[in-house]
């Protein structure tokens, strides 16, 4: 996280850094939509799109480029990304594989869910969430908005099962090539394309692979949010200063530390909701304590030696839901196409601590609305937190 070469912002940029979840991330776009509006309130004519780094994870990474593709509407553009999520349905995302008798059968539903595990390594086929992309995100868009300076960057990451590798892939203004390369991570420039969105959310088990070329060689993505150690890096490295980061995990539980009473063997629902937060392990607190670290070390070095270290002082913000996306879930599991209900109600995936799987796939309207209204609630709450930190800075020598 030092990126290196210094040049002169005419202002410090500010980055977004979006976290992955499924549909969880439908958090984010209620939150940006009340951030849009806290700050169109403060000044005539409204400020013009708020950040100019733009980095997701998983559906982060679709709620990154989105936006990107809407940069040049200012932030109006925030609220193009709530009226997509307000819009979307499971059907519009993935389906389950399909038998004559799925309509009739658990059986059958269970033998075509196994089928497909099989054929494609995924339980669910995500087609449908390629033409819903494809339909939502005008691609040309954002290298318009990158060459006329409205953006400076767009990256999406995502994790490769052939090698093992951590990828960020770069859309920059510059188009330079990317130099960073640390162990187990990698960055490439490359104009970012759905099949990029596609690679970075596919959750493992749940979605298939995609296969991206970098290298020069083909190899094959999953979701983006696993082995995903430092998820402020690529918006550091492409110069941001100022770093709203919008996760979705969990709030912390209270009496940590005192053991919870046995409730008996957990349901395979129960597993594989674990299983799931140990991929999208947010990481992000990590992240935001080693910037605090840097930051604390360059505050008390001389000017002198300050501008010898390849690192800057970076703010970093964060966001977080404030409420159980777990309890939310199984509050409204029930909306879940009857084929998806049908296996996760034989997982056990819909009471208790298993509705945490669910959370990640129950993309209908009385979840989205409640994960929407909840960023809403969490932003107004910090309102002017939130504005003042997004609030321009004057000029500043960067490294």
């Amino acid at each position: 996280m030092n990126p290196s070469g210094q040049s002169f912002q005419p202002q410090s940029l500010n980055g977004l850094v979006l976290m992955g979840g499924g549909a969880r991330t439908a958090y984010q776009a209620g939150a940006l939509q009340a951030i849009g509006q806290l700050l169109a309130q403060q000044t005539t004519p409204p400020p013009s799109f708020p950040f100019q780094v733009l980095a997701g994870t998983s559906a982060g990474a679709l709620n990154a480029t989105f936006l990107a593709s809407k940069a040049l509407d200012g932030l109006a553009g925030l609220d193009e990304l709530a009226h997509f999520w307000t819009h979307i349905r499971t059907h519009a995302v993935y389906h389950l594989p399909q038998t004559p008798l799925d309509k009739f059968s658990r059986w059958a539903t269970a033998l075509g869910l196994l089928s497909s595990a099989r054929e494609h390594a995924a339980a669910m086929n995500s087609l449908a969430l390629v033409n819903t992309l494809h339909k939502a995100i005008a691609l040309q868009r954002i290298d318009q908005a990158l060459q006329k300076g409205v953006l400076q960057a767009l990256a999406v990451t995502a994790s490769s099962y052939s090698s093992g590798v951590h990828w960020t892939f770069c859309q920059t203004r510059d188009g330079q090539p990317i130099p960073w390369s640390r162990p187990g991570r990698r960055a490439e420039q490359q104009p970012i394309t759905i099949e990029h969105l596609m690679a970075s959310s596919a959750i493992p088990f749940i979605f298939p692979a995609t296969p991206l070329w970098v290298d020069g060689g083909m190899e094959y993505f999953g979701d983006g949010s696993m082995r995903q150690i430092s998820p402020l890096s690529s918006a550091v490295h492409l110069g941001a200063d100022k770093i709203l980061a919008i996760g979705v995990s969990q709030p912390p539980k209270l009496g940590l530390g005192v053991p919870n009473k046995a409730i008996g063997r957990p349901s395979l629902g129960t597993i594989a909701g674990h299983a799931m937060a140990s991929v999208f392990h947010d990481t992000l607190q990590a992240d935001v304590e080693q910037i605090t670290r840097i930051n604390q070390s360059l505050s008390v070095l001389p000017e002198s030696l300050r501008a010898q270290w390849p690192f800057r002082t970076v703010e970093v913000l964060t966001l977080q839901p404030s409420a159980s996306l777990d309890a939310l879930a199984q509050q409204f599991a029930h909306t879940l196409p009857r084929p998806i209900l049908r296996v996760l109600e034989g997982l056990g995936a819909l009471r208790g601590s298993g509705a945490a799987l669910a959370s990640y796939l129950l993309f209908e309207p009385e979840f989205v609305g409640a994960l929407m209204s909840l960023g809403r609630s969490d932003v107004m709450t910090r309102a002017e937190e939130i504005v003042s930190f997004l609030g321009p800075n004057p000029g500043q020598a960067v490294r």
